[in-house]
């Protein structure tokens, strides 16, 4: 896993090297920490101090993942992620017989008499919870409600009694194996998505100890957009108070998220252009990036999206100027 992997949402942890199925998250120099993101943090921290696992829900492009990358980072332990499939079985968490191993022996030592023994023994592969269990990493479980409640019940027994149930034979014959001390979990989920995602047992959901995330503040959206991108404060500004503007806008009141701050604000550093009005640039990103077919639409069936951006848009700037003319009379009064 290379480190851009790590980047996801709004803050960035860098994924340096693995060591054997597991990573170790470090914070980039574009990482972000404000106070609403370290109060977030100290929270999870709590939880999984005691050692409960923590679930993080919220809406597509509120950070979860970096978040539980961040969060992973201040327990000092290598992290083991895993990413929900449905596809997934038991197996694919735990591991699985993956052969046999034949041994055969033949002692002809006295010439007249030929003895011969043979066993056979099955081959266990551990697989990325187990390993985590078993060695006392962090497990990042994203988006764990893409895989079938039946392949999550394996967490029901680690969670609650901290006991690894493995199938008959499994590693030697073991029934089960005790989880390592300085295990942790931390998983996360999107409420609101429908496609692809299965109802969590509430066997499962009474483990864990959910943290359900917002948009970020105004102030770490500024920051996180600055700091992705380069550009004046002043303009990540403009950028974070247009989108902001447009969330109510749309049927998915959720969106447009901080993904299109950033994506705004690095085209705007890649052209060399400001977050102005006057500036055609910001004109066809902002009509581009926030043009979305979710929004409201009048009754002959024509989306209001565009006529909403670019309200939004000369409200914001024109905002801005004001209180930059104010400023400066007052500045030199």
């Amino acid at each position: 896993m290379n480190g851009d992997e790590g980047k996801v949402g709004s803050v960035t942890c860098e994924v340096v090297e693995p060591v054997g199925q597991s990573i170790v998250p470090e914070a980039s120099e574009e990482f972000v920490l404000t106070p609403h993101i370290q109060a977030l943090t100290d929270r999870a921290l709590s939880y999984l101090g005691v050692g409960y696992a923590v679930h993080f829900a919220g809406l597509a492009g509120t950070g979860k993942t970096t978040l539980a990358l961040h969060v992973a980072a201040q327990l000092g332990r290598p992290v083991v992620l895993l990413h929900g499939d449905d596809e997934f079985g038991s197996s694919d968490l735990i591991g699985k017989d993956s052969g046999y191993r034949k041994y055969k022996l033949i002692d002809n030592y006295i010439h007249s008499v030929v003895k011969t023994e043979e066993s056979m023994s099955t081959l266990w592969e551990d697989h990325r919870l187990t390993t985590a269990c078993l060695n006392g990493h962090t497990l990042i479980y994203d988006e764990f409600n893409r895989s079938r409640p039946e392949a999550n019940n394996v967490l029901l027994s680690i969670l609650e009694g901290r006991i690894l149930n493995l199938p008959n034979l499994g590693r030697n014959g073991e029934g089960c194996v005790r989880v390592h001390e300085d295990f942790r979990a931390i998983m996360t989920s999107n409420p609101e998505e429908y496609a692809g995602v299965h109802k969590t047992q509430d066997a499962l959901m009474d483990r864990l100890i959910t943290i359900n995330l917002g948009h970020y503040d105004r102030e770490t959206e500024i920051q996180i957009t600055q700091a992705k991108s380069g550009l004046p404060r002043i303009d990540a500004e403009r950028i974070v108070d247009i989108v902001r503007e447009l969330r109510g806008v749309g049927v998915n009141n959720h969106r447009p998220t901080i993904r299109a701050c950033i994506a705004i604000a690095k085209i705007l550093a890649h052209r060399h252009s400001r977050a102005l009005v006057e500036d055609p640039t910001f004109w066809w990103v902002c009509c581009d990036v926030l043009k979305t077919d979710t929004a409201k639409v009048t009754h002959d069936g024509k989306s209001l999206m565009l006529q909403k951006v670019r309200e939004a848009m000369e409200k914001v700037c024109g905002n801005h100027s004001k209180r930059r003319k104010n400023h400066h009379r007052l500045a030199t009064a």
